[in-house]
C-alpha cells in the first residue's frame, strides 16, 4: 500500500472508532496517538518497511481499536499484549538504526531514541488495560502510557525531521534537552515531584528553542513551515500550564488538563505537526561507513598470540613507511618523522592517568583488560617503559603492521596499522583487535605548529572517529582520541595522549621517546 491509502486507512479506522466508542472520550487522546499519529509518522521513518506494517502494525492496530469499539472482557489483556508486542519490535527497528550508525547525527538519533521510547509507552497501557499495580492511580498509569506517545515518541521524530532541515549548535543543545526530559519526568513521577518541575523546566526550554530553530530554518514549502510553528508553537503554550500544575497550582487541575492540554496537544501539535512533516518528509544524510576494515578479530583472550595466523612477510621498521602521505615532512621536526618512520629505534616511556572521576570503572575494567590481554593499561601513574615490536600482519587492508606493546611481560595493546583514502585524504585506520570485535580508530594527522596533531575529531564528512566493527556491522562509539607530540629537545619527544567519553576526559597517556641509539638512562 502507498502511504497515502495508509494514511486514508488509518483515518477512517479512528472515524469509527470514535463513533462506536463504548470507553470514556477522553480516552480517544491516547487511541488517536495509536490508530493515527503513531502509525502514520512511522511511515514517515520506515517507508520500505512493508512487511513490518503488515505483520506487526495491522494486527496491533486492530486491537486497539477492539478495545476501543467494545466492552471489558477478560480478552483485553491479549489486545493490549499485541500492541505491547508492536511498540517492542518498533524498539527494536530503532536500536537496530542506532547501531548501525552509532553516536553520529543526532537527528537520527532522535528518531532512533523516539522509537525506542515508544515501547514505554505500551508498557505504561498495558499496565493500564491489565490493572497492574504500578504504585500509580489507574489515570496516572494512563497518563504517562500518553506521554510517551506524544512527547517521548512524535516530539524527538519532529526534532529529527527539523534536524535534518537544519542543524546547528543550538538545534544540538535543543535536542539533547528534549531527549533526556522524558528521562527526568520518569524519575520525577517515581521519587522526587521536584524533578517533575525541573522536567517541564527543560522542556520549556526546549520547545521555546525549536519555535526559535523553526523561525530560522529554511522549508521547502512555506505551508510547511507554518504548519511546524504552530505544532510546536501550540506546545508553547501547554507547557506553561504543565508547569503550573506540576507546581500544584490550585486552579490547573487534573479535569482542566485532560480537557485543554490534551486536546491542543492532539490538534494542533501532533495533528498538524504529522501533516506539516508529511508535505515534504526531509531524507537522512546518513551515508554510512566505507573505509576498511580490519578482518582480525579475537575471541576471550587478545594477546599477541592473536597474531600468529596472519603474519605477513614482509618487514617494517616504522608505523609508516613515508609521513608524506599525511604531511608535508618538512614542515615537521625530522625526529618526529623519523619516529613513526623507524619507530623500533626508539624508546618509550609511559604515565598513565585515569582522571578521578572514572577511577572506579578503570578499576573494574582492569579487571577485564588483565584477561584478555588488550587495552591493558595500569592504573598507576608510574612512569614505566613500553617495549614491543612491529610485525607485518595481512588482515585484509593495505601494508597492515601490528605494534605490539608491553609493560614488562603484560601486552598492553596489540594495535594494527594501516591507512586509506577518501576523497584524496590520507587517514591513519588503527584497528585493535577485541573479542569477536574490532575497534577500530580512524585519525586525522595535522601540522600543529612544530607539533604533529592526530585526532578522532573531523568534520562532519569526514571519516575520523572511534568505531566497533562486529561483523558487517560499523559503530560509532562516543569517544574522541587526541594525540600530540613535539620535539621538547634535540632528539627527545614527548607525546600527550587523551581520551574523553562524550567530551570528557578520562584518560591521558604522557609519553616520553628517545633514540635507542646513544640512550642513557
Amino acid at each position: 500500500m502507498t502511504f497515502k491509502r495508509i494514511a486514508l486507512l488509518h483515518i477512517i479506522l479512528f472515524i469509527v472508532a470514535v463513533i462506536f466508542t463504548v470507553g470514556p472520550l477522553y480516552f480517544l487522546m491516547l487511541t488517536v496517538a495509536q490508530l493515527l499519529f503513531v502509525p502514520v509518522t512511522l511511515q514517515l521513518i520506515l517507508k520500505k518497511e512493508k512487511r513490518f506494517y503488515y505483520y506487526f502494525a495491522i494486527p496491533a492496530f486492530l486491537s486497539i481499536f477492539i478495545l476501543q469499539v467494545t466492552p471489558q472482557t477478560k480478552l483485553d489483556v491479549v489486545f493490549a499484549a499485541i500492541y505491547l508486542l508492536f511498540t517492542f519490535v518498533v524498539a527494536l527497528f530503532g536500536f537496530g538504526r542506532f547501531i548501525r550508525r552509532g553516536f553520529i547525527y543526532l537527528e537520527e538519533f532522535a528518531i532512533d531514541a523516539a522509537m525506542m521510547y515508544l515501547f514505554i509507552g505500551g508498557m505504561w497501557f498495558f499496565a493500564y488495560i491489565a490493572e497492574i499495580d504500578t504504585g500509580f492511580s489507574p489515570l496516572l498509569t494512563w497518563l504517562t502510557g500518553i506521554h510517551f506517545h506524544y512527547s517521548s515518541f512524535l516530539l524527538p521524530v519532529f526534532i529529527g525531521f527539523l534536524g535534518r532541515f537544519y542543524k546547528t549548535t543550538g538545534y544540538k543543545f535543543v535536542c539533547t534537552i528534549i531527549l533526556i526530559s522524558p528521562i527526568v519526568v520518569a524519575l520525577g513521577i517515581t521519587f522526587a515531584p521536584w524533578l517533575e518541575v525541573v522536567s517541564v523546566l527543560l522542556y520549556i526550554i526546549g520547545i521555546y528553542g525549536l519555535i526559535v530553530l523553526t523561525l530560522k530554518a529554511t522549508f521547502p514549502r512555506t505551508l510547511q513551515k507554518i504548519g511546524v510553528l504552530v505544532s510546536f508553537g501550540s506546545l508553547g503554550v501547554t507547557i506553561i500550564f504543565s508547569l503550573l500544575y506540576a507546581a500544584r497550582v490550585t486552579a490547573v487541575h487534573i479535569d482542566f488538563m485532560l480537557r485543554f492540554h490534551g486536546l491542543v496537544n492532539c490538534v494542533l501539535f501532533a495533528l498538524c505537526g504529522m501533516i506539516s512533516w508529511a508535505i515534504v518528509t526531509p531524507s537522512s544524510k546518513e551515508q554510512g561507513w566505507h573505509f576498511p576494515i580490519s578482518k582480525i578479530t579475537g575471541t576471550h583472550k587478545i594477546g599477541e598470540q592473536i597474531l600468529t595466523k596472519h603474519k605477513g612477510k614482509q618487514q617494517y621498521k616504522g608505523l609508516v613507511d613515508d609521513m608524506d602521505i599525511y604531511v608535508k615532512k618538512n614542515n615537521l621536526p625530522s625526529t618526529i618523522i623519523d619516529f613513526y618512520e623507524n619507530t623500533t629505534d626508539y624508546k618509550l616511556f609511559s604515565e598513565v592517568y585515569w582522571h578521578s572521576w572514572f577511577k572506579p570503572f578503570a578499576a573494574v575494567y582492569r579487571k577485564i583488560s588483565k584477561k584478555i590481554q588488550q587495552l591493558n593499561l595500569p592504573f598507576n601513574n608510574k612512569q614505566m617503559e613500553m617495549t614491543g615490536d612491529i610485525i607485518a600482519i595481512e588482515d585484509g587492508r593495505v601494508k597492515t603492521r601490528a605494534w605490539v606493546r608491553k609493560i614488562e611481560k603484560d601486552v598492553i595493546f596489540v594495535a594494527l596499522y594501516s591507512s586509506h583514502q577518501t576523497n584524496d585524504k590520507a587517514y591513519m585506520n588503527i584497528a585493535l583487535p577485541l573479542p569477536w570485535s574490532s575497534m577500530i580508530g580512524i585519525l586525522e594527522l595535522h601540522r600543529h605548529g612544530e607539533k604533529l596533531l592526530l585526532t578522532s575529531k573531523g568534520a562532519a564528512e569526514s571519516d575520523a572517529g572511534i568505531y566497533l566493527a562486529f561483523g558487517k556491522s560499523i559503530f560509532k562509539l562516543p569517544l574522541q582520541e587526541q594525540f600530540i607530540i613535539e620535539e621538547i629537545k634535540e632528539g627527545q619527544l614527548y607525546a600527550k595522549h587523551q581520551m574523553r567519553i562524550f567530551s570528557f576526559r578520562f584518560l591521558t597517556i604522557n609519553y616520553a621517546i628517545y633514540p635507542k641509539e646513544g640512550y642513557r638512562n
